[in-house]
């Protein structure tokens, strides 16, 4: 829901009713992540996307059925027929669509999701997208970590699905929970898809040189809060890196245990060292590698590297914190200038984090996507609306 929030928020906001398709569970090698949307307003136009264009058609005459006052309905689309040009998916896999009408009605309290949402406050909407009392279809429950509102239909569902969403929150999940009709957890028939929202992952880029004005322009083309952060003045500075969040002026260390103890790092969090000096960087690293963080890489020599590592033992770090360390960083590319650098850094944060090998998918066989999280697919692969 995170591309069409804006779109659906001035929809909201005006009284105009939406149909709103969201992808809430994949199977094999799905186009898309649970939680993709794609919106369709009263006049027939289009926002997001649930599949990358292979059944956009199916769920566009769905969410147009749902505006004209049907009930919302869960919609299962894999390969369709053996050219799977139909409406189905040319890529193999299968995912789920949940389609209902939005409005202030039947989302009351998307005013205050949104707000969340742009605030960059943890929020985690719960959703019933199938259940054996159809009336339940549709409720919803807001979920953040100190507090709710909204409700299922069952106190003892509102209780445990309010409680596995802030798990999944927590670990920054987005998928589809399933229980008795009221709310068994070893029960089934009842399935709830939790969206969660958390703020964007940070990248924190040590160094104010060239190549970190082109890693700020990757970062947030990628999805990250850039943060860029520099001992000296002259160089950190918004003009040289406007593509940065925020340019701070500190000792890189000093900021990142700042960071730290406030709380502001987690594991999603990417820590890049570019100062190519041991006086910034072996303070920063030292740091750094005592964290929990998705991802921590130095630039330099495979020379700077050694020294590196040896000023870091001496500063007490043990072997497996050092392991923790992508240095050299990125990928072989045979990149040389900044921009194709940040190329080949973006690939190597993009591989750690869905198990990528960074071969060329030529000469691999298999699945195309690395998610741990994908649930196997199921017994009847053909296409299927329920």
């Amino acid at each position: 829901m995170r591309d069409v929030l804006g779109a659906l928020r001035r929809h909201w906001e005006a009284g105009s009713p939406v149909g709103l398709g969201t992808v809430v569970a994949t199977f094999s090698s799905a186009p898309r992540a649970p939680g993709a949307a794609m919106l369709v307003d009263e006049h027939g136009e289009v926002s997001g996307s649930v599949s990358g264009g292979c059944v956009e058609g199916a769920v566009y005459e769905t969410a147009g059925s749902v505006l004209a006052g049907d009930s919302p309905k869960l919609s299962r689309y894999g390969v369709s027929d053996d050219d799977a040009f139909a409406v189905g998916l040319t890529c193999g896999g299968i995912i789920d669509v949940f389609v209902e009408r939005v409005d202030r009605e039947s989302f009351p309290r998307f005013g205050e999701l949104a707000d969340s949402v742009a605030a960059g406050e943890p929020v985690a909407v719960a959703t019933v997208i199938e259940a054996p009392d159809e009336s339940r279809v549709g409720g919803r429950v807001l979920v953040w970590h100190g507090r709710s509102a909204g409700g299922l239909g069952s106190d003892r569902l509102d209780d445990a699905v309010i409680d596995d969403a802030r798990g999944m929150l927590a670990a920054g999940r987005t998928g589809t929970l399933e229980y008795g009709p009221e709310g068994q957890r070893r029960g089934e028939g009842l399935r709830v898809f939790v969206n969660s929202f958390e703020p964007p992952p940070r990248m924190l880029v040590f160094g104010a040189i060239d190549f970190a004005a082109a890693m700020s322009r990757m970062g947030a083309f990628l999805g990250y809060r850039v943060t860029v952060c520099d001992a000296r003045p002259v160089f950190a500075t918004t003009s040289r890196f406007p593509d940065a969040h925020e340019v701070v002026v500190d000792w890189p260390h000093r900021y990142l245990e700042v960071e730290a103890e406030a709380g502001r790092l987690d594991a999603r969090t990417a820590v890049l060292v570019l100062t190519h000096d041991p006086k910034f960087d072996v303070p920063v690293l030292r740091v750094a590698l005592r964290r929990r963080l998705a991802y921590v890489g130095a630039m330099g020599s495979r020379r700077t590297h050694r020294d590196r590592i040896e000023r870091l033992r001496a500063e007490g770090l043990g072997e497996a914190e050092l392991a923790a360390l992508s240095s050299p960083l990125g990928l072989d590319l045979g990149a040389r200038t900044p921009e194709e650098t940040a190329v080949s850094i973006s690939a190597e944060l993009i591989a750690s984090r869905w198990g990528g090998t960074g071969q060329r998918l030529t000469r691999l066989a298999g699945a195309i996507h690395h998610d741990p999280e994908r649930i196997e697919e199921p017994e009847h692969p053909r296409s299927s609306e329920r």
